[in-house]
């Protein structure tokens, strides 16, 4: 495909991915696993040609708004209380993996693999890819917390496998890596990027609030995820903890800025995460045809790279299930123990195994551990949901095709094809069972409503409690200029903001009445989002409740501006 067709090419391929994801919506079909199948199917049309990216391409243009927008939408308190399993999965497993496939790849010779490069090719198909598997979750309703530790994994894992890939690939080109020490570099590059990324989210937040114009925000807003990835990359530092801190950051910082760059940032991410998604999943599988023919130009034996994929893949689908149930496991039967042989906790002090008796009325630090364990069932469905996509993908492609020393990169091709099988065959395997799956085992976040509604009603009574506040200075210093009974009409209407725009004054009247208006509405929202963030940070309302009332905070402010400025 020429240089000059590539743009056109990819227009068509966004455009029918698109296409694509509305048809399988409208037909309650998953649509990542719809478009990889279409793809597959158009790359064996005769003289097709799949648009090539280079992976470079992939990873900074691709990885970074997906891990950020994620990032920006993730409660990072909820993050930290959850930073045991997350890190469990997204790093332990992932290096589990990466050196499981190395071992037995390199011990079976089914393909001449050496430890070397046979870790090269378990770094790559490492880390899960978890875009299907939480839009599944998200539409069968999985337990929170289920969600929230998928979610998790999917934030850091690719940090800890592109860690890996790169040294893996140091070492069999005989090329030189910025630290030698392939655990110093890992140590350097894990610590520095969030850094990076810390350092860009608080600029970014500075310079928002002297923005103060949405347009200019949102546009700053999304050079954010290229700016972190590409300047820590370049300090050879990790990209993904970069965007994901500066996501992070970000994030929790929105309250400051108005609603308007709230409300329009959240649908333009959700525009960007569709768009993107649906990209790489057509991209997957438009290049299945032109895997094989690499191969056949490689002059590598198809059947000898099918049974690698199959030996590769099974790995990958039974390492996950094995790990997760050890993780999971163990804690439960800690648990198990802790109560058999435990005696009843004194009102002071500590019981025989050190625990302490906990105060029903004290509030959880917002940082603490959730220690809950899962069931058996959401272990299950946790262990399924290992579906590979984009890194695998763009790191495959990243592998050089010669050494330092010039030479072709030892079984380049081999490595490719075997990690595309295992990333299309998990996506469709896992991906297409997941739902199935998770409606035979009764999974559901059932348990969690009761828990959800407890805590929006927290939210709800902090609010009211902040507008009583704002409502009774109010009362008690009135401003000048307005009798008492215009006073009381004003609070009134404050009051009922969702009522008949008719009763509230124009705010290009430039009277008295619509100054004193706009400045009460303006204190009681203030005053209302400034009390939710003070008792999140206190611990005693969960961040998520805190999250959805801004929200219903902002769509309200935004249903009553435009009711007043249709006025004119």
């Amino acid at each position: 495909m020429s240089l000059e067709n590539l743009p056109v090419e990819l227009i068509l391929v966004v455009v029918g991915a698109i296409v694509v994801t509305a048809m399988a919506q409208r037909r309650g079909l998953e649509p990542a696993l719809v478009i990889v199948v279409v793809g597959i199917a158009v790359s064996f049309i005769p003289g097709f040609e799949a648009p090539e990216l280079d992976s470079h391409i992939l990873l900074s243009v691709v990885l970074p708004p997906l891990l950020y927008s994620a990032a920006l939408n993730f409660s990072f308190p909820t993050f930290l209380r959850n930073i045991k399993p997350i890190l469990g999965l997204g790093v332990g497993l992932v290096v589990v993996t990466a050196f499981t496939v190395a071992m037995v790849s390199a011990w079976l010779v089914v393909v001449p693999l050496t430890f070397a490069t046979a870790l090269v090719l378990g770094a790559i198909v490492a880390p899960p890819d978890a875009v299907t598997a939480v839009a599944v979750g998200r539409k069968l309703g999985l337990p929170k917390r289920v969600m929230t530790i998928l979610t998790g994994e999917s934030l850091i894992n690719d940090a800890a496998a592109l860690a890996l890939f790169s040294v893996a690939v140091a070492q069999v080109a005989g090329s030189h890596t910025f630290i030698e020490n392939p655990l110093l570099l890992f140590t350097y590059s894990a610590v520095l990027g969030p850094l990076v990324g810390a350092a860009l989210g608080y600029i970014t937040l500075w310079i928002r609030r002297r923005l103060a114009h949405p347009a200019l925000e949102t546009v700053q807003g999304l050079m954010v995820p290229f700016a972190a990835f590409i300047l820590a990359e370049e300090m050879h530092a990790s990209g993904v903890l970069a965007v994901v801190v500066a996501g992070f950051i970000v994030g929790s910082g929105t309250v400051d800025a108005g609603y308007q760059t709230r409300l329009q940032e959240r649908y333009v991410w959700n525009s960007v995460d569709v768009l993107l998604e649906a990209f790489v999943f057509a991209y997957i599988g438009l290049h299945l045809r032109f895997v094989l023919e690499d191969l056949r130009d490689a002059h590598e034996s198809l059947v000898q790279v099918a049974v690698a994929s199959v030996v590769v893949l099974l790995i990958v689908l039974v390492i996950r299930p094995l790990s997760v149930f050890a993780m999971f496991g163990r804690r439960k039967l800690a648990n198990q123990v802790e109560k058999r042989l435990s005696v009843p906790v004194p009102e002071r002090g500590r019981g025989a195994l050190g625990t302490r008796r906990r105060d029903p009325d004290r509030p959880r630090r917002r940082f603490g551990s959730d220690n809950r364990t899962l069931s058996w069932q959401e272990n299950v469905v946790v262990s399924w949901t290992g579906m590979r996509g984009v890194v695998t993908l763009a790191a495959a492609a990243a592998i050089p095709a010669t050494t330092a020393a010039g030479e072709p990169f030892p079984e380049r091709a081999t490595i490719q094809a075997i990690s595309f099988v295992v990333a299309v065959a998990t996506l469709l395997l896992q991906g297409w069972t997941l739902p199935l799956l998770i409606r035979r085992l009764k999974v559901s976040a059932e348990a969690d409503r009761a828990y959800t509604v407890a805590e929006t009603e927290k939210a709800e009574l902090v609010v009211h409690e902040a507008a009583d506040e704002v409502f009774e200075v109010f009362r008690a210093n009135p401003p000048q200029g307005l009798d008492p009974r215009t006073l009381a009409e004003i609070r009134g209407i404050v009051e009922r903001h969702s009522q008949d725009a008719d009763e509230m004054p124009d705010p290009e009247g430039r009277t008295r009445r619509a100054e004193v208006f706009g400045q009460l509405y303006r204190d009681v929202l203030a005053a209302q989002r400034a009390a939710l963030i003070g008792e999140r940070d206190a611990g005693r309302i969960d961040d998520e409740a805190v999250r959805a009332m801004l929200e219903r905070l902002d769509l309200q402010e935004a249903g009553v501006s435009a009711r007043l400025e249709s006025r004119l």
